[in-house]
Order: C-alpha cells, then sequence, then structure tokens
C-alpha cells in the first residue's frame, strides 16, 4: 500500500508538472515573450520527454540497457508521414490524421518492438545492448534504402530507386532513400504533444502500478526469485519492451510530421545515447527526473547559443546540476565518499608533515 501510494502521489506530480509546463508556455507564447527559435523547439521538447519517459520503462523499471531506441522513435517517424501523406487528400483535417499518424506509428513500431524482443530478450547486461544497438542500425540502414511513392494507384515500394516503383505522371515520391522523407506536410502541434504526453503518462503510471508493472520490478530485482514464484521472465520483460518501443513510435510519428524534410541519418546511434543520458541524469527508474532532465536539456542549447564559448562549460555544469537535483541519494553518496577520501588524504599528510 506504500508503495502504490507512492506511485499515486508520483504520478499526480507528473501530471501537475506537465500541464503547469503547457500553461507556462502559452502564457509566455500569448503575451510574445517566446523568440521563434524557442517556439520551434515545443514540439521537439515534448518528444524527447516522451522517449526519456518510454525508454525508463525498459531501463529503470525492467532493468534491462537498450541502445537502439532511436530505431523505434524512426519507424514511427517514417509509418507516420506514410500514413498522413497517403491520408491528405480523404482526410483534409491535419488534426485527425495526426491521431491516425502516431496511432499507427505506435502499432508498426509495437510490432518491431515484438519481433526484435523474441530473440533479444534471451540475453541480458552487455549482450542486450550491443543487439539492440544492432537492431538500431539495421533499421536505419534499411529505412536508407527505401523508397516509397504514392499515385492514384495507392503506394508504391522499392529498395533501389525511384524508377523502379513504376509510379504514373501524377506519382510523388514520400520517401527518397538516404534522402529520407521530403516535402511533408507539417501538422503536429505544441498542444498535440502534451495530450500525447499526458496519455503516455497515465499508460506507463498505470502500468507500473499494476500487478503486471510489480513482477516486472521483481524481476529485475531478482530474477531467480521471481522465476522461483512462477513468474515468466520473458513475458513480463517483452510486455515492458514492446510497450516502450510503441510508445517511442508514436513519440517519432509527432516527431517526424512537425518537420517537412526528414533523413534516416537523424536517428542514428547519437540519438539512442541521447535518451539515454536524459534517463540516467533524470534518475533511472524516476519518471518526475526524465521529463525534468529532457525538457531541460532539449532545450538548453538552443537558450546557452548567447554564451558561444562558455555554451558547453554553462552546460557541463546544468547537467551536474539536473544530476544531484533529480538524484539526491546518489550525489549525496558521491559527494560523501569524496569527503571522506580527502578528510584521510588530508589526516594522512597532517601526520606525515608532523
Amino acid at each position: 500500500m506504500k508503495l502504490l501510494s507512492k506511485l499515486t502521489k508520483n504520478g499526480y506530480q507528473n501530471y501537475i508538472i506537465v500541464i503547469l509546463f503547457f500553461a507556462v508556455f502559452q502564457i509566455l507564447s500569448s503575451t510574445g515573450h517566446i523568440s521563434n527559435s524557442l517556439k520551434g523547439q515545443l514540439v521537439p521538447i515534448v518528444v524527447y520527454v516522451i522517449m526519456a519517459l518510454s525508454l525508463n520503462l525498459v531501463v529503470g523499471i525492467s532493468g534491462e540497457l537498450s541502445l537502439g531506441h532511436a530505431g523505434f522513435m524512426s519507424v514511427g517517424a517514417f509509418t507516420g508521414i506514410i500514413v498522413s501523406a497517403t491520408l491528405q487528400n480523404s482526410i483534409p483535417n491535419g488534426s485527425i490524421r495526426l491521431v491516425f499518424a502516431i496511432v499507427i506509428g505506435a502499432v508498426f513500431a509495437g510490432v518491431i518492438g515484438f519481433l526484435i524482443s523474441v530473440p533479444v530478450l534471451r540475453l541480458n547486461g552487455d549482450y542486450l545492448a550491443i543487439v539492440t544497438l544492432a537492431f538500431g542500425e539495421i533499421i536505419k540502414n534499411l529505412l536508407n534504402i527505401t523508397y516509397v511513392g504514392l499515385d492514384s494507384k495507392g503506394l508504391h515500394l522499392s529498395t533501389k530507386d525511384i524508377a523502379s516503383m513504376n509510379m504514373k505522371p501524377d506519382g510523388i515520391t514520400i520517401l527518397n532513400g538516404p534522402m529520407g522523407a521530403l516535402g511533408t506536410v507539417k501538422i503536429s502541434t505544441f498542444f498535440s504533444g502534451i495530450v500525447l504526453l499526458l496519455l503516455v503518462l497515465i499508460v506507463i503510471q498505470n502500468l507500473v502500478a499494476s500487478r503486471c508493472g510489480r513482477a516486472i520490478m521483481a524481476l529485475r530485482d531478482n530474477r531467480i526469485a521471481g522465476e522461483a514464484c512462477g513468474l515468466s521472465a520473458t513475458k513480463y520483460k517483452m510486455i515492458a519492451f514492446v510497450t516502450s518501443a510503441a510508445i517511442a513510435g508514436s513519440a517519432g510519428a509527432l516527431y517526424g510530421l512537425n518537420y517537412s524534410t526528414l533523413v534516416p541519418k537523424k536517428f542514428d546511434f547519437n540519438t539512442s545515447i541521447l535518451i539515454l543520458v536524459f534517463v540516467v541524469l533524470g534518475g533511472i527508474g524516476n519518471m518526475t527526473g526524465s521529463i525534468i532532465a529532457a525538457a531541460l536539456l532539449t532545450v538548453l542549447p538552443e537558450m546557452l547559443r548567447t554564451f558561444r564559448d562558455y555554451r558547453m562549460l554553462v552546460y557541463a555544469i546544468v547537467l551536474i546540476l539536473v544530476m544531484i537535483v533529480t538524484n539526491n541519494e546518489k550525489a549525496r553518496d558521491a559527494l560523501t565518499g569524496l569527503l571522506r577520501r580527502f578528510r584521510k588524504k588530508s589526516v594522512k599528510e597532517g601526520t606525515a608533515n608532523e
């Protein structure tokens, strides 16, 4: 009951943080206190917060290390772009198209996550991290050779070039291999991102507080004891992994429809590491910390451009402060250890001098 009450309290706290975040930016935007560059960062901020939450479900709740999370994001992004382009004539309303794109992007990413989880979740530790990294790179390379077009007959797919799709003269190219998606109609909005973020919080926090979530955390803490009690490690870890992949796909669809041009190279290893940095600095298993760290660190480089030469120094200091604020216990232990070493060293030096 104490655990459930704590999770409920943290859940309401996260909802309040997101709503306040939306309200503050709406007020600042209406009064003209937000620059155009910062307005352009609002949707990516929400996307990276969702990505951090979804990865925290695997890393923090399930206890597994995944380094290919950007791959699921790319599946959702390009699936959402294809869905939006296909429905553009039949559904002129951008908000409705966005809903379809997010849902279908999440489904496709969830299916890919399921197919990957079957062999991957039989591994543990570094082996799991290496294999997920490989799958992320495989997905990116597959997108680099994928060509998708649309004409009056429907969708056309090829892995060679545009000409091999044999489209009619009225056809348009949606995905152009390594050049990615060109001419995408931008329909993502800050409001839709906040709604998606609240839905993601509801899904994750209810999953964590459920019987399934407690089983996942039990297997994370002691797999042998959990399996001895009849829990299937593969089943529950697969639930966390597939749910995380589906959420990443929905965030990817929102992200892809926020830019007129998007290339597969954007979703490489560096993006996966960036999302992992958000999770680690926010506190592994700490959803509130993931929200704060992802939002702050996404917008921070843009805000620090005025510092020029000192930008990276300030950025590094902020990283340390975020870690201390969102992960107090570990930071306190680290600082205490450093102080103890310093005192011991001082005592030894004093004794030697005497």
